[in-house]
Parts: structure tokens; C-alpha cells; sequence
């Protein structure tokens, strides 16, 4: 196990340095430039030299990718904001914060966002598969997959202003959406994260409800459960012991996929929401064409996704003892 995590964690270094690298190629492709963006109306080329020299932005470009890399594991020296300490991600080129600073808080929003929702789609959708493939041909099956079916073709932002509008403007059910950190009111957190959560969940409940019933209906109709049944097992201990273990594999990657997704930032819903997490943090760096940020934000959303994927693959030795990590 250890072996497969060393390999695993160097791999996931490897490919978050050429995701970095592209990532900070692809900025340069886009005709804009940030020190003309800082620099204002009545902008003068000594000015903008100066601007340029700041930024750190007046290098060749495999120059400043060395520079930002060393930073990241050494730290950095800043002619205008002085030494910055790693891991340092640089400044932002649009309000001069540090960038690490910056992520770290709006963090906590797509963290509470990401994993509360996860908890209420995957009680929902799991429970409703199971349902489903234990009432297989019955009400409740076809009911569940109708609805997992609706539930699949609607979109966040749809759902969302629909949702505020009838359950926080008319009825007021429910609080108004808005970011409260879990140490200052634990009660304002939840209510004000509820109707993300629930907005959220709504796509992938219905993605997990068919993909559990789908998986239990096939291992149901396996061999060695039809044998377990034959031998005077019940039929809750066929079911979770024998069918239930094995339609676990699947269920877990989709799940370690879409939580690293979420973790790396839930940009629609965080837009619509209007919740100051990663997701609005990579849409605002892209309009302002700020790279210290957008390559921040991109190595989170990628590493969330890469390191989601190597807990995965070591779950899955304890999920199924037949698989093991070589």
C-alpha cells in the first residue's frame, strides 16, 4: 500500500506541474494584457514599464513559469510586496492579495458546499437505488427512475432561481442563501448553505439513483448471490453481504470523481447562489485575466481531482479484498 501511494502522490506531482505549465502557456495565447488593464486611462510607458516590472510580468515567459515554480516550494522575492513565503502562488495582478491567502479563504465556502451536498445526494440517490432495485418492476421503481430521469435534465442555475424565488421570496421556508463561517454561527451556516445543498444535490441524486439501481440490479441477477439465496440466506443478508458489496466499486469512483469536481469549485452554484467560494474565485480570474490566481485556482481544482481519484483506487482494496494494489 505505501509502495502504491508513493507512485500514486509522484503521478499526481507530475501531472500538476504540466497542468501548470499549460495553464500559464495558455494565459500568454489570450490578447490581453494585465499591465495595460492596471495601468488606467492616462497610462504612460514608463508607467506601464513600471506596472510590468511589479507584475513580474517583464521576463520571458519560461522565465517567469521558473520563477512562479521556485516560489511554490522555496518562496519568492517581490520588488514591490517583499519576500513571500511557500507555499507562494504569487500576487494577484488585479488587487495585489497574495494568492494562497486568498484561497485559503474562500476555501471553507466550496468545502462546506462540496461535502454537505455530498452527504444529501448520496443518502438520497443511494437510498432511492436501492429502493428501486429491491422494488424492481414495482410503483416505486418506475417512480424512482421517473424521477431520476427528470431529475438528470434539469441545470443548477434553473433549478436555483426557481427554488429562491417560491421557497426564500414567497413562502419563506427557507433562509437566503449566504456564506457564514461554521465558528461564528453554526445555526446561520446550515441555514444559509440548506437550499444550495438541496439545489445541488437534485442533479446528482438523480445520477446516483440510476446508477445504484443499475448496479444492484445486475449484481442481484449474478450467480453467486442466486447460490447464496439457494442456501436459506435472507434476503437483507444476500442483499448487503453479497449484492450491496459488490455494486460498491462503480458507486465510489463516480462519487471520488464528483466530489473532487466540487471541491475544485462549484462554479454554477456558486454563481447563482452568490457564494464567495473557489468556483466565483476562477470565474473572476478568468474576466480579469489574472494569472497568479487562475493558476491557483486551477492546481486546487486539479489536485482535488487527481488526489480524489488516488483514495479511490486505495478504497477499493478494503471495498473488494480481490483487488489488490500492486
Amino acid at each position: 500500500m505505501f509502495r502504491f501511494l508513493v507512485r500514486r502522490v509522484t503521478g499526481a506531482l507530475v501531472i500538476l506541474l504540466i497542468i501548470s505549465a499549460i495553464t500559464f502557456w495558455l494565459f500568454y495565447a489570450v490578447p490581453r494584457d494585465p499591465a495595460m488593464m492596471s495601468c488606467g486611462k492616462n497610462c504612460t510607458p514608463d508607467a506601464l514599464a513600471q506596472i510590468r516590472q511589479n507584475l513580474g510580468i517583464d521576463k520571458p515567459i519560461p522565465v517567469q513559469y521558473w520563477l512562479w515554480l521556485v516560489g511554490v516550494f522555496a518562496g519568492r522575492d517581490y520588488a514591490t510586496w517583499g519576500h513571500c513565503e511557500a507555499p507562494c502562488l504569487g500576487y494577484s495582478f488585479s488587487n495585489n492579495e497574495p494568492v494562497f491567502g486568498t484561497i485559503m479563504d474562500r476555501l471553507p465556502t466550496t468545502l462546506s458546499l462540496a461535502f454537505g451536498a455530498a452527504i444529501v445526494f448520496l443518502i438520497l440517490g443511494v437510498g432511492a437505488g436501492m429502493i428501486a432495485a429491491l422494488k424492481q418492476g414495482k410503483f416505486l421503481d418506475k417512480f424512482a427512475s421517473s424521477a431520476s430521469l427528470l431529475g438528470s435534465s434539469l441545470q443548477i442555475y434553473f433549478v436555483g432561481y426557481i427554488a429562491m424565488f417560491f421557497f426564500v421570496a414567497q413562502l419563506g421556508w427557507l433562509s437566503q442563501p449566504q456564506w457564514t463561517p461554521l465558528t461564528d454561527n453554526p445555526a446561520a451556516w446550515f441555514s444559509g448553505l440548506l437550499l444550495p445543498w438541496l439545489v445541488l444535490a437534485i442533479i446528482f441524486t438523480a445520477n446516483y439513483t440510476r446508477m445504484t439501481r443499475s448496479q444492484l440490479v445486475e449484481q442481484l441477477s449474478e450467480d453467486y448471490v442466486r447460490t447464496a439465496r439457494a442456501k436459506g440466506l435472507s434476503r437483507s443478508n444476500v442483499f448487503f453481504r453479497f449484492a450491496w458489496r459488490g455494486a460498491m466499486g462503480p458507486i465510489v469512483t463516480v462519487f471520488g470523481i464528483d466530489l473532487g469536481t466540487l471541491i475544485g469549485g462549484a462554479i454554477i452554484t456558486e454563481q447563482t447562489f452568490s457564494l464567495p467560494g473557489i468556483g466565483r474565485l476562477a470565474v473572476k480570474s478568468v474576466d480579469q485575466s489574472d494569472l497568479p490566481m487562475l493558476l491557483g485556482v486551477t492546481l486546487l481544482a486539479a489536485g482535488a481531482i487527481v488526489f480524489a481519484n488516488i483514495i479511490v483506487d486505495a478504497v477499493y482494496a478494503l471495498i473488494d479484498p480481490r483487488i489488490r494494489l500492486a
